[in-house]
């Protein structure tokens, strides 16, 4: 099988936003892996499925794959590999995703002992490990651990050239955290740095430009500037459909376009964001 033309054809999917074709796309894709034995191709097409289904909110068909390809892996005894690893990473992610937390810490954990083991101190890898486990431990509570990770992924990427798209990221889950833990300040200017970032892409935006966007209409939320907040939070919403479709993540940015809407006393219009983050729900189940 042809990997490289597979991811040719799915990145073109995604550059036209012909997000209907992917899921059917991947399937098919993955079927003539498996009929042909083409293991490698089957493991890189399982990854791509366990992305698209975790951005989509499909979880059922997350843990499927999951289980299947890290199953497969074992069975080929690359279960001490970078690859496994990479795959651990994913699966962890989709877990977390889907609130399965203790599952997700345990993946995250295995991916990390084996990049301890393969990997180089100050790999660019571990900045993305640090930077997903930084979030599950904040959903856990964990706000001062999930902080020091945060920096510790900073510190990795700032030193890596054309790694602009991945210091935003950083900084704004960064910000995010310190909203969550009232440091206001510190929030505020870490979101321009990250913001700064995005913006300077002439054009281009980054499929996590929507997370700093939500993180602004937090901080002039925070700060009672309620028009610039509800903006933020649409153009979010617009980035967000763009990328991934009307998921989960567009639901919960609705029902904040809502909170916003009843500050501003616009609840005709609140009311009718409540209405679509209802719908996107009773969607995706």
């Amino acid at each position: 099988m042809d990997i490289e033309e597979f991811f040719r054809q799915l990145d073109e999917y995604f550059q036209k936003n012909e997000l209907d074709k992917v899921e059917p796309y991947l399937t098919e894709s993955l079927e003539k892996a498996k009929e042909t034995e083409d293991y490698a191709a089957y493991i890189a097409i399982g990854n791509e499925m366990i992305g698209f289904y975790r951005s989509v909110s499909k979880f059922r068909q997350a843990f499927i794959i999951i289980e299947d390809v890290l199953l497969l892996m074992e069975e080929l005894r690359l279960d001490g590999s970078e690859h496994f690893a990479t795959t651990l990473l994913n699966a962890a992610t989709a877990y977390r995703a889907a609130g399965e937390m203790k599952q997700a810490y345990r993946y995250y954990q295995q991916a990390l002992q084996i990049y301890k083991g393969l990997l180089p101190e100050g790999d660019y890898r571990f900045a993305g490990l640090y930077n997903n486990m930084s979030i599950l431990l904040e959903q856990m509570g964990e706000n001062e651990e999930a902080a020091k990770l945060l920096r510790m992924a900073l510190g990795i990427v700032e030193k890596l050239p054309d790694a602009k798209a991945e210091q935003a990221t950083t900084l704004t889950n960064l910000a995010l955290l310190y909203f969550k833990m009232e440091k206001t300040k510190e929030a505020t200017d870490t979101l321009k740095k990250a913001l700064q970032i995005f913006e300077e892409g002439e054009g281009e935006t980054d499929a996590h430009y929507s997370a700093a966007l939500a993180g602004a209409g937090e901080a002039y939320y925070r700060m009672g500037d309620y028009k610039n907040s509800l903006a933020s939070y649409e153009k979010a919403l617009s980035e967000v459909k763009k990328h991934f479709g009307e998921n989960q993540s567009y639901a919960l940015l609705c029902e904040n376009c809502a909170a916003v809407c009843s500050c501003l006393k616009e609840e005709e219009k609140a009311e009718e964001y409540r209405n679509k983050a209802q719908s996107v729900y009773n969607e995706i189940g």
